[in-house]
């Protein structure tokens, strides 16, 4: 069904009609002119981001249904790096003449598996027309008690650095996806080379035959074998809401956290930047999965730079007093890769042969055009 013919409101009204508010927070919810929210003595934690196709994500290998849930989960990360619990989002979208209603049903259902998994409230969102591709904002509202929130800010000398998970399959995930629509387009270019060439020759045997050979290429299917994990990590990661539970039966407090969305070496260069401190982080620590070493092989690329620089992991890195070690070390999932120093010694890097190297944070390529069959 063409978007056109429900108009803004009715678009708005058929995507929402059965989302019921399930947080006390959320007073009024969709439906009205503004969302009314009551946090009472929580503190109110707000997060925007804005997710442009070609830029931060791309259609030719990512369905709407999957990008929501990855979008939301990426808003979420932001109030679970603060310490906090998110509540609310609010979800717009700037969407092209060529999307349906039923492609935004499925953006619909999987934000709505998304926000069912950490009991978030969807409260309301715009619609509007986008000549650039498809554009999403998404703003996150969580609360925390005042003594709970963790900034970037907090980190003291001889903090232990710790993280979550592992590290650089997000981006290895992303290699293999590029890799495979390459394979496509070369496919859909060599395609298109031999139907102007008959066009120009007059071939009709030979279009007839190029017409039989669209449709293969049409059915094309990527090669993910063995490379599962790799791949959801890519179009399906996960909040680290779990992780927060793990720290707070333990007792523990962290004393300053991020979210990993630009490399571990970014971000880690962020809390020291915000903390006034330095970092020493063991090459030899850093949590790496085997599907992750195995790919960078194959690839011909360094683990290290990918787990370092790769991004789009979504874990936590976070610091604890040095008194926690034995807490810490006791966790599943979370792994000890450092401690913090003075700001004047730097952020290092300690390679596995004891060589030092200073941390550099590296940026993020923005994906080009591709041609279309």
């Amino acid at each position: 069904m063409e978007i056109k013919e429900l108009g803004e409101f009715g678009l708005i009204d058929r995507l929402t009609k059965n989302i019921q508010p399930i947080n006390s927070s959320t007073i009024v919810g969709v439906g009205d002119d503004a969302a009314v929210l009551n946090y009472s003595n929580k503190e109110t934690l707000v997060s925007s981001q804005m997710f442009m196709e070609g830029v931060q994500f791309d259609l030719t290998y990512i369905d709407m249904e999957h990008l929501a849930y990855k979008v939301a989960m990426i808003a979420m990360s932001n109030i679970f790096a603060m310490n906090g619990q998110p509540r609310q989002i609010i979800v717009s979208l700037g969407l092209g003449k060529r999307f349906k209603v039923e492609d935004i049903e499925q953006f619909y259902a999987g934000l709505n598996k998304a926000c069912t998994k950490w009991n978030v409230d969807i409260v309301g969102g715009d619609t509007t027309s986008s000549y650039t591709g498809l554009a999403i904002n998404i703003t996150c509202i969580g609360e925390a008690a005042k003594e709970d929130i963790t900034y970037r800010s907090g980190a003291n000398e001889t903090d232990l650095i710790c993280v979550t998970g592992d590290l650089g399959s997000a981006y290895m995930g992303l290699q293999i996806l590029e890799r495979e629509k390459s394979v496509y387009y070369q496919q859909v270019q060599e395609y298109n080379n031999k139907v102007k060439e008959a066009q120009n020759n007059k071939d009709e045997r030979r279009l007839e035959a190029l017409r039989q050979e669209r449709a293969a290429i049409e059915d094309f299917q990527p090669d993910f074998a063995g490379k599962e994990y790799l791949i959801d990590r890519q179009l399906k990661p996960e909040a680290r809401g779990d992780i927060l539970n793990q720290l707070r039966e333990a007792g523990i407090h962290p004393t300053a956290m991020i979210d990993i969305s630009d490399g571990l070496a970014s971000e880690l260069k962020h809390i020291c930047e915000k903390s006034h401190c330095g970092c020493r982080v063991y090459e030899k620590n850093i949590p790496i999965d085997y599907q992750t070493a195995a790919t960078c092989e194959e690839f011909n690329m360094n683990l290290t730079t990918a787990a370092l620089n790769g991004g789009e992991d979504y874990e936590l890195l976070f610091t604890v007093p040095i008194g926690d070690h034995e807490k810490i070390d006791k966790m599943e999932n979370i792994r000890q890769i450092g401690y913090i120093t003075k700001e004047s010694l730097g952020s290092f890097l300690i390679a596995r042969d004891g060589n030092e190297f200073e941390l550099k944070a590296q940026g993020w390529p923005i994906t080009k055009e591709q041609p279309t069959c």
